[in-house]
Parts: C-alpha cells; sequence; structure tokens
C-alpha cells in the first residue's frame, strides 16, 4: 500500500509509538514529548489510522474514560526502505553502497558481509 510522507509531527509521534513496547494511549504520547500538545497528537493519531500507518489496538479506561490506545502497523525498518525508494526511485544497491562508502569500522563491515551471507543462504533454502 502506497502511504504519504509523514509530517515531522506525525513522525514524531511514529518514533514514539516505535519505541513503546506496548500500544500508548493519546495522553501517553503527549508526555513523552513536551513539545506535543493533546491536539495535535490527537489530529495526528487520526491522520496515521486513516493512512494505515498505525492501528487501532484496543479500547482502554483512562481514569474513568474509555479511550483508544494505538500501535503502529508497519516497523521503523519498513517505513525508512519505504522513505528510501520514494526518494530515490532504484533498487537498494543505492542504499548498500551508501553504507559501505561511508563505514570506517572493519566490525561494521563485517557485519554487513555477515547479514549478506545470512540472506544468501535464506534465499538458498528456499
Amino acid at each position: 500500500m502506497k502511504r504519504h510522507k509523514l509530517t515531522k509531527r506525525q513522525l514524531e509521534i511514529m518514533k514514539i509509538l516505535w519505541s513503546s513496547p506496548n500500544p500508548m494511549i493519546a495522553s501517553d504520547i503527549e508526555k513523552c514529548n513536551p513539545t506535543l500538545n493533546i491536539n495535535t497528537v490527537q489530529a495526528c493519531l487520526r491522520a496515521l489510522v486513516k493512512e494505515n500507518f498505525i492501528k487501532i489496538a484496543d479500547i482502554v479506561y483512562s481514569g474513568t474514560v474509555l479511550t483508544r490506545s494505538y500501535s503502529p502497523v508497519l516497523t521503523k525498518e519498513e517505513y525508512l526502505l519505504d522513505t528510501f525508494e520514494d526518494v530515490f526511485e532504484s533498487s537498494s544497491n543505492t542504499l548498500l553502497a551508501s553504507l559501505i562508502n561511508t563505514r570506517t569500522d572493519p566490525k561494521e563491515l563485517d557485519e554487513l558481509e555477515k547479514m549478506i551471507a545470512r540472506k544468501k543462504a535464506e534465499i538458498k533454502e528456499n
């Protein structure tokens, strides 16, 4: 599914949701970032649900009031890959080349090689 680019505020909310192991309600999201107010959070949550970035995970009590809790539909990695493909409109080879060219730590390069080897083995098994 093709998604729109996130606004700055929407991305801030997504980062909070990605970092949480559990679904969150709007007031908890607001508490995580002092630059957000509840009206902004609620507006962003509505837009994120509409664009299928997040889903309503449950209806829970917040004090004595029922409220929605939200969880991400896609991972941070999936969002980054989608964004990369939108920006560069090319294969992931460009991203891999960029990673290799910017890494100066041999351990990081070794880890990239291991990841490639694991993926090759996985593909051969299937």
